[in-house]
């Protein structure tokens, strides 16, 4: 008797997966999660996001107009690889303001140990709206020990969590492809039941994760380096990497409130998916032949070996342990 033959759809799927044994695009070799629990018996969470990103100096970026101009890099680089950019939609899309500030002990001890505390306010019209976001996350080169992370919070109201991969450039030269793996959890600042969020003690409560950080009784947090953040973001429209697969497109610049210091800047760009062997490796062959090509076209407003976060803590000539 002879089998029957696959459906078209189920072989093109069986193909893909075959393709990311294989691939040598940024998809196939973002490693697996090997398989565990968390104490309460919950799988570990995957990788759901690649969050593309090239951080970029601050000093070109003085005006809205600044943002788009970054947009004939992007073409420049895509017209090489048979990807496209376009800012069609967006030329109207107003600017995004958001305050981010940073908290943690006075000796860094979240960041040196991976861990990234921030809450973020966004403004419109120059008005704070809705409620702050609390975002809490562990950062590391090693993917294993991001998913086994448990970074979700006990609070009473709900929470996201998101696991991202983050590729970045090499920290010392152009032309290649580093990874960080981002357990993320999130949620807005009502839902946290205690009003002391300096105190250590309570932060401990609310993420379990950090129970082991904690040295002393009644310790306290602070914001760090005393810094307040003003992000300006702006969408500048989107790639097309080819068969469907797209990507909006923002750029944004941190910089100090009130001295309006210019810190560092950001092109940043994702993919969300459910399972990477549904993605297709015909574009993400596309979209990494790009981003290696970006880098040499964007190679004067490139800022390596850095990331947002490490300015904000490097500010007063610190020198964290990085696990970036």
């Amino acid at each position: 008797m002879k089998k029957p033959k696959p459906k078209p759809k189920a072989k093109a799927k069986a193909k893909a997966k075959a393709g990311l044994e294989s691939a040598t695009t940024l998809v196939g070799n973002v490693p697996n999660v090997s398989p565990g629990k968390y104490a309460d018996g919950i799988p570990l969470h995957k990788i759901e996001y690649l969050n593309c990103k090239l951080i970029l100096k601050p000093n070109r970026f003085v005006s809205r107009k600044a943002f788009f101009s970054f947009g004939k890099t992007l073409k420049r680089a895509g017209r090489k690889h048979g990807v496209s950019f376009s800012s069609e939609g967006y030329l109207d899309q107003p600017v995004k303001t958001r305050e981010v500030v940073f908290v943690d002990t006075p000796d860094f001890r979240l960041y040196n140990n991976a861990f990234i505390l921030r809450r973020r306010i966004v403004y419109k019209d120059g008005f704070p709206i809705g409620d702050p976001e609390v975002v809490f996350k562990f950062r590391h080169p090693d993917i294993q020990k991001a998913a086994e992370m448990d970074v979700r919070p006990n609070i009473r109201g709900d929470y996201r969590v998101k696991f991202k991969c983050q590729v970045l450039p090499l920290k010392d030269e152009l032309g290649g492809v580093r990874m960080l793996f981002s357990h993320n959890v999130q949620f807005p600042r009502s839902n946290v039941g205690h009003d002391d969020v300096y105190s250590m003690d309570a932060i401990r409560k609310i993420f379990p994760a950090l129970e082991s950080l904690r040295k002393n009784p009644k310790e306290s947090i602070q914001l760090v380096n005393g810094a307040i953040i003003e992000e300006v973001l702006q969408d500048i429209g989107e790639l097309d990497f080819g068969d469907g697969t797209r990507a909006k497109v923002d750029v944004g610049i941190w910089r100090t409130r009130g001295e309006h210091q210019p810190l560092i800047a950001e092109f940043a760009f994702k993919f969300r998916f459910k399972d990477r062997a549904e993605m297709d490796m015909e574009a993400m062959s596309r979209f990494e032949k790009f981003f290696i090509e970006l880098q040499y076209e964007a190679k004067d407003w490139l800022a390596l070996g850095v990331t947002k976060t490490g300015i904000v803590y490097r500010m007063l000539g610190n020198k964290p342990t990085s696990h970036e």
